[in-house]
């Protein structure tokens, strides 16, 4: 069975609907201020963040710690899986 991890917090779910329908607690807009977004790529050992190349062994772990590339500045924002 697949599962399927939200983009910006790394929770997992068994079906896309369930990953949509809740709300993120680490959504771009602020807390809970928008839904959890399906991160696109595989299942991996280790996830890099797209903006400063960290690795990770899980997209919660990646989430959880601010970048120093963020787009938005240096520590502005937090690291961000990529596929």
């Amino acid at each position: 069975m697949a599962n399927f991890y939200c983009e910006y917090c790394g929770a997992k779910y068994s079906s896309v609907s369930s990953l949509t329908s809740g709300s993120c607690p680490k959504h771009p807009n602020g807390p809970n201020k928008g839904k959890h977004k399906l991160y696109e790529g595989s299942e991996k050992s280790q996830y890099t963040c797209k903006y400063c190349g960290a690795k990770y062994s899980s997209i919660s772990s990646l989430t959880s710690g601010s970048c120093p590339k963020h787009p938005s500045g240096p520590n502005k924002g937090k690291h961000a899986p990529a596929l």
